[in-house]
């Protein structure tokens, strides 16, 4: 099944959904994909330095590992094409247009948007602003 890439239709259709929980990114050294999985990461990434896990802030406190900010996820409830252009940056410009962060994660479905727990609503409303 192919996504949306029409990137108008993405806009007007994107129906962001908090998710419930915190989350927080962490990083781990030496470290490869399913390494850590018991901390039941929602995005990981290998990067040069390391293996990068965004966790629930729970799972992280837990085992006491440092995190420097606090996330909430915001998901785009449609179908977005790996190959759409333009949705990223309609999002973080118009969280941008309001101060607020963006870490934007893509799965194969959707689109995932990580905000600072304090911005969390702000930048809902500011989502639903663009349609």
């Amino acid at each position: 099944m192919n996504g949306e890439s029409d990137l108008k239709t993405l806009l007007a259709s994107m129906s962001p959904k908090l998710v419930d929980g915190e989350f927080v990114f962490c990083t781990f050294p030496d470290a490869g994909y399913g390494d850590h999985s018991e901390l039941d990461p929602v995005a990981a990434i290998k990067e040069s330095e390391g293996l990068a896990l965004v966790l629930p802030r729970s799972k992280a406190d837990d085992r006491s590992l440092p995190y420097e900010s606090v996330f909430r996820q915001i998901t785009l409830m449609i179908h977005s094409s790996l190959d759409a252009v333009g949705l990223t940056a309609a999002v973080a410009s118009r969280l941008a247009d309001h101060g607020i962060s963006a870490n934007v994660v893509a799965g194969y479905y959707h689109d995932h948007i990580f905000v600072p727990v304090e911005a969390a609503e702000q930048a809902l409303g500011a989502l639903k602003e663009q349609v």
